[in-house]
């Protein structure tokens, strides 16, 4: 018998002894403090070893349901001949009558000899579907956990029901220990039951929202073969509308006539209307206000109307105060179920330090969710404005054609440590009077690497690069054009400190921008992050940077990160590095989520 560790542990030795329910012993000859973690955490009477109110029985049920969750959690790490004793007051657990039961229990004893760790011999699975990947891990020679068995099966019945096969389960599993050579072997027969087909969408639940229009948003393709990743698919439209507290899909039971397979939904709707507010107070950009009031089932099909306002820039330094009333409207499903149509109308009044811009615009169209990670839109608008600027007073009409593309794939966007994230704009405007015809590009991209075997040190780069071609600088859209500085661009500089000199003291916006941040990122705990940056922009007379009709000016600093369940609060300190102009020596910036 392999030497016993001296773990003997006791547990809650701090605590005065009155308080201890009873006195626990733990010795295991395991050679992992790892393991014999994970056996203390799956132990039902370790933890009533510090509540003095627990009763004999309640110990003595605990310590007999022990034997099999510890025997499993061997089991799990491939132990597959443990001897385990448990002993109260003295005497074995398993043999003591549940009516028999001690007046008072002083002591439990855990013993545990994990025994020889067996690899796996004999591995088959069979039949598996067509391009199904099983473990590495299920192989002979390999460690024998009963995990690594259920990853196995599990992979071979996703395998059948990826074909369409949904009813697909284990028909016998032969599982033989084979102690002299410490061998698992193990042999799995699937059953892959018929191919079905997906039959209806039964709804239950939904009192406002229609039964039609709630199968038209799942879009699950009934009549054809059933594919669990469109079940997914249906689950993530019906939620992505907002309408649904819950919407849970589910299979049905039984197959159906002509194997076919309804798929079940289950509704809870959210509550139709919703109001929010908030405000914000910056020592430079003065005190903002904002509201909202939101109808998520406007017509009983799902359809959204959110009308909104905001006032920003009240006291500020930055310009006067800014003001924006505007409409929303969107259907979802529209002309499929990954397509929704939207509607919008703004009325906007700007009056920024280098412009000030009076502008009404209505917009119609669609946006597209390719999948999960992409989405599209494009639309139709029109858009009239008087604006004021170095160049004077001018009213400008235009119709405008805008789309764009968003690729997210970062694996938590208000805390990205891995992937990558890309927006792009591009809005072709046709003059209708005041102005000359063009386009507006705007390209946002971002990456993230997380480096070391703590994963604490996290890399984060963007990129900004914007451009109006077309109109020349005084004859284009004031509104359009691009200033850098703040939050957003240059952490540092003032807010849209930076534009194109035109001389005796006048500044206009670019037809170019160029925007370069870097960031580093090193966790110092569970929740506290510390962060570095550096932040570049660029502002040019042309329609795109090239270095010769334009400024540069930077910031860097530091910030503090401290995680919540929503994302990092963020405080960042930055100050100005180089470029042109005055600023205030420092800017403070706070927020939730990370700068980018």
């Amino acid at each position: 018998m392999s030497r016993q560790l001296g773990l003997s542990i006791l547990m809650f030795l701090a605590l005065p002894a009155q308080l201890l329910a009873f006195e626990l012993r733990f010795a295991s000859s395991a050679g992992s403090s790892e393991l014999n973690a994970e056996l203390l955490a799956a132990s039902l009477v370790a933890p009533l070893a510090d509540k003095a109110d627990a009763s004999p029985q309640d110990v003595l049920a605990a310590a007999q349901a022990d034997y099999g969750r510890l025997i499993g959690t061997l089991y799990e790490e491939g132990y597959f001949a443990p001897t385990i004793n448990i002993g109260v007051n003295g005497r074995e657990a398993a043999g003591i009558s549940p009516l028999a039961s001690p007046g008072a229990i002083q002591t439990v004893a855990i013993t545990i000899n994990p025994g020889a760790r067996f690899q796996f011999g004999e591995t088959a699975i069979a039949p598996i579907a067509r391009g199904t990947e099983l473990p590495a891990d299920f192989s002979r020679g390999a460690v024998a956990k009963t995990g690594t068995i259920r990853d196995a099966v599990e992979a071979g019945i996703e395998g059948w029901r990826a074909a369409g096969h949904a009813k697909a389960d284990i028909a016998e599993q032969r599982l033989i220990a084979r102690h002299p050579t410490r061998e698992l072997d193990a042999n799995i027969q699937l059953q892959p039951g018929p191919r079905l087909t997906f039959g209806n969408l039964v709804v239950r639940g939904n009192t406002s929202v229609r039964t039609g229009r709630i199968r038209d948003i799942a879009g699950l393709p009934s009549g054809r073969q059933f594919d669990p990743e469109e079940v997914r698919k249906a689950t993530t439209r019906l939620r992505r509308t907002g309408a649904f507290k819950v919407a849970a899909l589910s299979e049905a039971e039984k197959i159906g006539a002509g194997n076919t397979l309804n798929i079940n939904a289950q509704i809870v709707e959210e509550k139709p209307r919703r109001f929010g507010f908030g405000a914000e107070i910056s020592s430079t950009d003065g005190l903002g206000l904002s509201g909202f009031w939101l109808h998520r089932n406007l017509f009983g099909g799902a359809e959204r109307l959110r009308l909104e306002g905001e006032i920003e820039g009240i006291g500020g330094q930055t310009g006067g105060a800014d003001f924006k009333i505007g409409a929303r409207f969107s259907r979802p499903a529209t002309f499929n179920e990954d397509t929704d149509f939207f509607a919008l109308t703004e009325l906007e009044s700007l009056d920024e330090e280098s412009f000030s811009a009076d502008r009404f615009k209505v917009e119609a169209g669609i946006r597209r969710y390719a999948s999960d990670q992409r989405e599209y839109t494009f639309g139709l608008g029109l858009q009239h404005a008087r604006t004021e600027d170095a160049f004077g007073v001018r009213d400008y009409t235009i119709f405008t054609l805008p789309a764009s593309a968003e690729f997210d794939y970062r694996d938590d966007p208000l805390n990205a440590k891995a992937g990558y994230y890309v927006f792009a704009s591009v809005t072709p405007f046709v003059a209708i009077e005041g102005t000359e015809s063009g386009v507006r590009t705007y390209l946002d991209g971002r990456v993230y690497k997380t480096v070391g075997a703590a994963e604490n040190l996290t890399f984060a780069l963007r990129g900004q690069l914007g451009s109006v071609s077309g109109p020349t600088l005084a004859t284009a859209p004031a509104d359009f054009l691009f200033y850098s500085g703040g939050g957003g661009t240059v952490r540092g500089q003032n807010y849209q400190s930076l534009g194109v000199d035109l001389g005796g003291g006048q500044e206009i916006g670019g037809r170019s921008f160029l925007g370069l941040s870097g960031e580093v990122r090193v966790k110092t705990g569970d929740k506290l992050s510390l962060v570095g940056f550096v932040d570049a922009g660029y502002v040019g007379a042309q329609a795109f940077p090239n270095g010769s009709d334009g400024d540069w000016h930077s910031g860097a600093g530091f910030g503090i990160r401290y995680d919540t369940g929503i994302g990092p609060i963020r405080v960042d300190l930055a100050v100005p590095v180089s470029g042109p102009g005055e600023n205030s020596g420092f800017e403070v910036y706070i927020g939730i989520g990370q700068a980018f």
